[in-house]
Formats: structure tokens, C-alpha cells, sequence
């Protein structure tokens, strides 16, 4: 029996793949620059937000939302959020308004925690309750004074290179 009809599966298949992986620009999702993160239209307003926020010169998208404990964890989450964005914008079903999930916020506490040590130190032995989430007080310090608005300001110019 020929191996030729395998040979050519198997070609056409890296073939198949090769163009996806070229077409989508697949290997920067594994990356961590902004901007690869606002590919998504949906997403061009937190990016903006985020660009003229507080914290666009110190810390990127993953630098906040997703977990530093350890290599796996970091890209277990990268590839599961991932996962579930392509699957929601696949379907064409992304929502209106983009809200943090339960671990989105854990992963954001824990990385504020994590950037921010000392200065979670002095609040906690302070008089403040530690009950709250930091965002709780300081919630245009990562995506600006517009918080997460799904209205873009009007200079992306800038920044789209």
C-alpha cells in the first residue's frame, strides 16, 4: 500500500494550518502586548482607556490579568481565557458590556497585591478595613477616569501602529 494519500493529508493539513496560524497572527496571542489583546473590536474602548490610564507606562493587559504564581498557571489562564474568547466571538455572541468574572477579579486583587506590596502593607495596618477589592477605591487607576466605557476616545491614532 502507497504512503502517498497520508503524505498529502498530512501536508495539506500543515498547509491548513500554517495559513491559519499566518492569517490570524496566532503566534502573538502567545505574547503580551496590548494591542494583541485589542485585535477584538469589543475590546478598542478598555483598550484606549487603558492607554491614557494611570498605568500604561508600568504594566501590559497580563501584567494585571493573569496569574503570576508560577509558568503553568500563567499560561493555563492565558490559553483558557483565550479559549473562551474565540468561542464567544466564533458563536458572535460577545456582550454588550464586559464585566470580570469571580476569577478575573481574584487574578486582579492578587496581582494589585502582588505590584503593589508595601503599599498594602501600610493600608492594612492602617484604618482601613481590607474587606474590598483595591478597585473598590482606586477604580480608574488601571483603565483611566473612563473606566471601562464602551465609547472610544477619539486619538487611537496614536497608538495604532
Amino acid at each position: 500500500m502507497t504512503k502517498t494519500p497520508i503524505v498529502i493529508a498530512l501536508a495539506a493539513a500543515a498547509a491548513a494550518f500554517g495559513t491559519f496560524a499566518w492569517a490570524t497572527d496566532a503566534p502573538a496571542m502567545l505574547g503580551s502586548k496590548p494591542e494583541t489583546c485589542a485585535t477584538c473590536h469589543v475590546m478598542d474602548a478598555v483598550y484606549e482607556n487603558w492607554y491614557h490610564g494611570a498605568h500604561q507606562p508600568w504594566a501590559t493587559c497580563s501584567d494585571c490579568h493573569l496569574p503570576h504564581e508560577n509558568v503553568v498557571a500563567y499560561y493555563f489562564e492565558k490559553g483558557r481565557a483565550g479559549m473562551h474568547d474565540a468561542y464567544v466571538f466564533t458563536l458572535g455572541t460577545p456582550p454588550q458590556v464586559i464585566r470580570a468574572t469571580e476569577n478575573t477579579r481574584r487574578i486582579v486583587q492578587n496581582n494589585c497585591v502582588r505590584c503593589h506590596e508595601q503599599t498594602v502593607e501600610n493600608v492594612v495596618m492602617g484604618a482601613q478595613e481590607f474587606d474590598r477589592n483595591c478597585w473598590d477605591c482606586h477604580r480608574s487607576a488601571a483603565h483611566g477616569q473612563r473606566g471601562i466605557s464602551l465609547v472610544p476616545l477619539p486619538d487611537n491614532v496614536i497608538y495604532n501602529k
